[in-house]
């Protein structure tokens, strides 16, 4: 049995919640490898719809284990204020079905309130963070003063790793114009809460590794996607993390070799929450019937999405730098009805035409989309569970998407509910 990483090919909102919830279903271990709670997914499970943002998408279905990985970052009070909202709905959250790696860094008080600063900075430029101490989180990790999970089982020497963290965001505060943080102040949270959270902790690529030798399967969760990766995002305007596939290992505590299939969750059309280039962006009608049938408004922060058409330059590209082995369509319904639709096929910059989106923010900003037109379907794919339940010309969509983005379609999702996917390879038998 093969173990799979889902990600995203686009600026995420691919409708990873229902794919993932889809596969965990057949999944023994659900991990999430990156990000944190800036991330947002949606199930809906037997009518009962869950909003999850830190806590892996396993948690809704009974004898899984969900595993919160290394390369995410942790709010350990967002962390328990999810797993309440989710008892509440009846899911059973506890230490021998969640596991935290003991190695994550922590997101603190001060990292959401600095990011919360540079988002408001008074001569407007802002990068359209979640505000939720992501950025700041990450910067301190890689800077290697960060707080991890398991600092808080090392009371004699918290307060101490507490000090030299705010010797840089006390320094950072005074020069923005604010008041300092109290070292103590917070060391009585953090051992106000440590009880809480310490009962999770373990060393999860022992855990994982032994699922493995167990010949369990294995799902790992993407969030975000792949051009809001830190490195092969639309920079600045990315996450703080890596959202590609290769993260799954470094993330989790696993070798490569033990990611076997990639399934990359790719919509019919594009969407884009917040700031940076989008170069297939639709300012009319169109876009606005995307938005309203689609239903595009975040997860987590309720901001509404930019749409436009699909991307296949952008998406060629995710998948070259994701490894991604085959995609899932999401979203498919949403094109219903639309008498035309286009594809961008490249793009024009300083008059000559490009095959890739380049890296410089500025080109990027420039970059004029190359169409092609396709003919679109009257008939609707909505629940539709196989090829023959598709009109004519939303096959040939699909097949037009699959040769200019040079990877194959393993599913079609064809609406919110779990079951309704076209299914031409099974991950988890690749």
């Amino acid at each position: 049995m093969a173990n799979v990483v889902v990600v995203g090919s686009q600026w995420g909102d691919e409708g990873k919640g229902k794919i993932v919830d889809w596969l965990s279903s057949r999944a023994d271990v659900v991990v999430r490898f990156q990000g944190g709670h800036n991330a947002g997914h949606t199930l809906v499970v037997d009518g009962v719809t869950y909003k999850l943002s830190l806590l892996p998408s396993g948690v809704v279905r009974g004898g899984k284990l969900s595993v919160i990985g290394n390369g995410v970052v942790l709010d350990p009070w967002a962390f328990l204020s999810e797993v309440e909202r989710i008892k509440e709905q009846g899911v059973k959250v506890n230490p021998e079905n969640l596991l935290i790696s003991e190695s994550a860094a922590l997101i603190l008080p001060i990292h959401s309130e600095l990011d919360g600063i540079r988002e408001n900075r008074a001569d407007g430029i802002k990068i359209g963070t979640t505000k939720r101490g992501i950025g700041p989180a990450y910067e301190d990790k890689v800077a290697r003063r960060a707080i991890r999970v398991c600092d808080l089982a090392d009371e004699e020497h918290l307060l101490a790793r507490l000090e030299n963290l705010l010797h840089h965001h006390n320094a950072l505060r005074r020069g923005l114009g604010h008041p300092e943080t109290n070292a103590d102040e917070l060391y009585a949270k953090l051992l106000e809460i440590a009880p809480k959270i310490l009962p999770f902790m373990a060393p999860v690529w022992h855990s994982l590794n032994e699922a493995v030798r167990s010949d369990k399967k294995i799902l790992f969760e993407g969030a975000q996607g792949a051009m809001l990766d830190i490195d092969h995002g639309t920079y600045p305007f990315v996450t703080s993390s890596n959202t590609i596939a290769g993260q799954a290992a470094a993330g989790s505590g696993m070798g490569p070799s033990a990611l076997n299939f990639v399934l990359g969750i790719t919509k019919a059309y594009t969407t884009r929450v917040g700031e940076g280039p989008f170069p297939t962006e639709l300012n009319d009608a169109i876009g606005q019937r995307l938005g309203e049938r689609g239903h595009e408004f975040g997860t987590v922060t309720g901001r509404q999405r930019r749409c436009g058409w699909f991307d296949a330059v952008m998406v060629k590209q995710a998948i070259i730098t994701g490894g991604i082995t085959g995609i899932s369509l999401t979203k498919l319904d949403v094109l219903d009805g639309m008498a035309e639709l286009k594809i961008c096929v490249g793009y024009k910059l300083d008059g000559k035409i490009v095959k890739r989106l380049p890296a410089g923010a500025a080109n990027q900003a420039a970059v004029e989309p190359i169409y092609e037109s396709m003919p679109g379907w009257q008939g609707s794919t909505r629940g539709a569970r196989s090829w023959a339940d598709l009109p004519a010309e939303a096959v040939k969509y699909v097949r037009r998407l699959e040769e200019l983005i040079g990877c194959p379609v393993s599913m079609v999702s064809t609406s919110p509910e779990r079951e309704d996917v076209i299914l031409m390879r099974d991950p988890f038998k690749a």
